[in-house]
């Protein structure tokens, strides 16, 4: 009795067992793509690099820089746009808070012929324009919504998607760069020249943005921003300047930026 018994329960659990490893057998790959979602710690620094498109403001005002080449030359503001790139650390200090620290560049060419004035032979007298800028910045990027949840003392899962706002403050370099043909306006004669003016200005940076998580250590984001800077005309040692009278150079603009970013 004893032993029929034994093997009467011993078949019931071997139909049984077939019933509940299905069930798991058919989780298994959801909980693989769960556990994929998870990092085993709050991940404290994001590795960034964007790229876009940097539009400069190029303000007038008294006896611009600006406002004397676009209207002398056949330049417009728009020439002066361009590709830009930044590489970007974020340091996490809390749940929606991380202080940003991150370099640039963004440059532009541009070839240009005087408007009003000719060569002796009749062809255009024409230079190249070359503009670029290198902010160096640090600052502070502020999170609309938390970044992730805990799970368990370890386990964190990364939102999928959330928005920022920040403020930065820095320097930028810039080197403004015009070679080519020129007019001396009291002789009207037509000489060769590099003129230049490489120097740096502090600088004010506003941003927003968004991010998107694509699993649990990459993140894609679309940011906006604006600079304000205003930088001096080069002036050598020896006093001289290829640029002389003008008031400061408006360095200020609008960039915007896709990216990626890794999660650390």
């Amino acid at each position: 009795m004893f032993s029929r018994n034994v093997k009467t329960r011993t078949m019931r659990a071997l139909r049984i067992i077939p019933g509940l490893a299905l069930p798991a057998l058919l989780s298994a790959p959801a909980l693989d793509a769960q556990a994929r979602d998870f990092l085993l710690r709050t991940p404290q620094v994001t590795l960034s690099l964007k790229g876009g498109y940097s539009v400069p403001r190029l303000a007038g005002g008294a006896r611009s820089l600006w406002d004397e080449i676009i209207a002398e030359q056949t330049l417009d503001r728009a020439d002066f746009a361009g590709p830009h790139a930044t590489l970007e650390v974020g340091v996490r200090t809390s749940e929606r808070l991380d202080i940003v620290v991150s370099a640039g560049y963004s440059a532009s060419s541009a070839t240009s012929e005087y408007r009003d004035f000719q060569g002796d032979d009749g062809l255009p007298i024409t230079q190249t324009t070359d503009f670029t800028t290198m902010p160096l910045l640090a600052g502070i990027k502020a999170y609309l919504l938390p970044r992730g949840r805990s799970i368990g003392s370890y386990a964190w899962v990364p939102r999928a998607f959330n928005a920022y706002a920040g403020v930065a403050g820095g320097m930028v370099w810039y080197r403004f760069q015009q070679r080519g043909e020129f007019v001396d306006y009291v002789t009207y004669d037509i000489y060769l020249d590099n003129l230049r003016s490489v120097e740096s200005a502090p600088i004010v940076n506003f941003f927003a943005g968004t991010e998107i998580s694509v699993n649990k250590r990459v993140v894609l984001t679309g940011e906006g921003s604006y600079g304000f800077a205003r930088g001096p005309l080069q002036v050598y040692y020896d006093g001289t300047s290829d640029f002389v009278g003008y008031s400061k150079l408006d360095l200020s603009g609008l960039k915007l930026s896709l990216g990626l970013g890794l999660r650390i």
